[in-house]
C-alpha cells in the first residue's frame, strides 16, 4: 500500500513513519514545509520526502500518482495561535484540507485518515466526549476542524471516499521535543530549570494519549472500509495538578519542578476526555500505555534528545 503522509516530518508523522516500516508493507511518501517537523526526523524510516505545502494544489495532484490512502496529518494545531490569526488557520485547516480532498479526487485516490479533534470541536461540554455530541466550537482552530470535517463527510457522501477523522485526544511520547504540546513543553521546561506555566487553577482535564497508541489507531482506520469521526484517546481524565505530580515523579530527586499560576486563557476547554468505545468496536483501538508508564519513557527519551542538542 502506497501512503502518502502530510505533514509527516511531524511529531506523529515520523512515529507512523517508523511503525508503518515495521509493520513491512508499505511505500511512504511525505510532503511537510518543515514548520515544525524536519526531514532528518523520518531518516531511516524509507520515507521519500517532499518539502512543499498542502497549500499547493499543484504539487499535491503530483504527489498523489499511485497514492493508495491519505493520512493528513498537516495542520496549524496551536489554539491560541488560531485566535491570533484566525484567516491563517483557515487558510491551512479548510482549504489545505480541501485541496487535499480535491487532488485525491482528480487521482481516483478515495481513502484517507483525517486528523482531528474532538475538545476543540465540541466545546465545553460534559465529559466524556462522544462522536454524537452536537459540536460547539470556541475557537477558530476548533472551527476549522469542523469544517475539515463536514468536506471528509461531503466526499464520502458524494464521491464514495471511505473518510475517517480520527479526533486525536492530547498525543505525547518520544520524538516531540520540537512541540509545544504540554508535556513536551512542561519536560523541556524541567530540563531547563523553568517554571512549569499553569493557567488557572490546574484543575482542568485532558486526555494523554501514547503516540503508540495513536499510531496503532491510525493504522486501524486505514486497513478498514469506514468513514466518520472516531475518538482515540484512553477514556481517563487527568488535571493539569495530577500531571505535574506524576512528572515530578518521573524526573526524580535531581530536577527541581516549579509552578507558576497564570489567568485562564479565554477559547480553552476547561474539561475533557473521551468516549472510546466507537473506535474500540468499529477499529478495534486498544490503547496499551498507562500514563505513568508513557511519561517515564518519554522523559527518557527527552534527556537523551536534551543532552545532545
Amino acid at each position: 500500500m502506497k501512503i502518502l503522509i502530510t505533514g509527516g516530518c511531524g511529531f506523529i508523522g515520523a512515529n507512523l513513519a517508523f511503525q508503518l516500516k515495521q509493520l513491512g508493507g508499505y511505500e511512504l511518501v511525505i510532503i511537510d514545509n518543515e514548520t515544525l517537523g524536519k526531514r532528518e526526523y523520518v531518516e531511516g524510516s524509507g520515507a521519500k520526502v517532499h518539502i512543499g505545502d498542502i497549500r499547493d494544489k499543484d504539487l499535491l495532484v503530483k504527489l498523489m500518482d499511485g497514492v493508495d490512502a491519505v493520512v493528513h496529518l498537516a495542520a496549524d494545531t496551536r489554539v491560541m495561535d488560531s485566535i491570533e490569526d484566525p484567516q491563517f488557520n483557515f487558510d491551512v485547516n479548510v482549504v489545505g484540507t480541501f485541496n487535499i480532498l480535491t487532488a485525491m479526487r482528480e487521482a481516483g485516490v478515495k481513502r484517507i485518515i483525517n486528523a482531528s479533534t474532538g475538545g476543540a470541536i465540541l466545546g465545553e461540554v460534559e465529559p466524556p466526549v462522544n462522536e454524537d455530541m452536537l459540536p460547539n466550537p470556541l475557537s477558530p482552530y476548533g472551527a476549522a476542524k469542523l469544517c475539515a470535517e463536514g468536506y471528509l463527510s461531503a466526499f464520502t457522501g458524494s464521491y464514495g471516499f471511505n473518510a475517517v477523522s480520527l479526533r486525536f485526544s492530547n498525543v505525547y511520547g518520544p520524538r516531540s521535543y520540537h512541540k509545544g504540546s504540554v508535556v513536551a513543553e512542561f519536560f523541556k521546561r524541567i530540563l531547563n530549570g523553568e517554571e512549569l506555566i499553569v493557567y488557572g487553577d490546574g484543575e482542568q482535564t485532558r486526555d494523554y494519549v501514547y503516540i503508540d497508541d495513536l499510531c496503532d489507531g491510525i493504522v486501524q482506520g486505514l486497513t478498514r472500509d469506514v468513514s466518520g469521526p472516531y475518538q482515540l484517546g484512553t477514556g481517563r481524565g487527568i488535571s493539569i495538578n495530577q500531571l505535574i505530580d506524576m512528572m515530578r515523579e518521573v524526573a526524580g530527586a535531581d530536577y527541581k519542578v516549579l509552578t507558576r499560576h497564570e489567568p485562564d486563557r479565554a477559547g480553552e476547554i476547561l474539561r475533557s476526555y473521551c468516549d472510546i468505545s466507537k473506535a474500540q468496536k468499529t477499529l478495534g483501538y486498544d490503547p496499551k500505555m498507562v500514563l505513568e508508564q508513557g511519561l517515564s519513557e518519554t522523559w527518557d527519551w527527552f534527556k537523551t534528545t536534551h543532552s545532545t542538542s
